[in-house]
């Protein structure tokens, strides 16, 4: 199928099933284990099969969506400055902090992407770092990045 032939869907699925391959081959670094005793590879293997047969199944019922060459990209600056913003939130993760860099990626979002009020976006951006990182560091005991002052 030429590129100015194929379908949004069609490329969609065929990159979610791009993406089941590679965490499929990524997978093998890691021991499968058994049904009755699963290895740390087993349900990522799951969870890529069911990708890689969902994203076969869209590109295959894609026929009906937008040609790709007729598609506005109306939101691709904005899709561009998500992709970069969140780039520099994985940069900052370890020198800044879990709970500084999240903060500061959801007043971006929230204050600068979206307009949100001052006061919605600060209570907001607060609140998410701090109890995020309460349930996943300090409840579910997952090592998240405390940053140079202990933060």
């Amino acid at each position: 199928m030429s590129p100015a032939r194929l379908r949004n869907d069609q490329l969609s699925g065929l990159m979610l099933f791009a993406l089941a391959v590679f965490v499929g081959w990524q997978n093998r670094a890691y021991p499968l284990g058994s049904l009755q005793e699963p290895g740390p590879a087993y349900t990522p293997l799951i969870i890529a099969v069911f990708l890689g047969v969902t994203g076969l199944l869209i590109a295959l019922k894609g026929g009906a969506s937008e040609s790709l060459a007729d598609m506005k990209w109306t939101e691709g600056k904005r899709a561009a400055l998500i992709l970069v913003a969140c780039a520099v939130a994985t940069y900052a993760l370890e020198p800044l902090g879990y709970r500084i860099t999240i903060a500061a990626l959801l007043v971006f979002f929230l204050g600068v992407m979206e307009r949100k009020k001052p006061l919605m976006v600060a209570t907001v951006s607060i609140a998410f770092s701090l109890l995020s990182f309460y349930l996943i560091g300090t409840l579910l005991r997952v090592p998240l990045p405390v940053g140079p002052w202990g933060w």
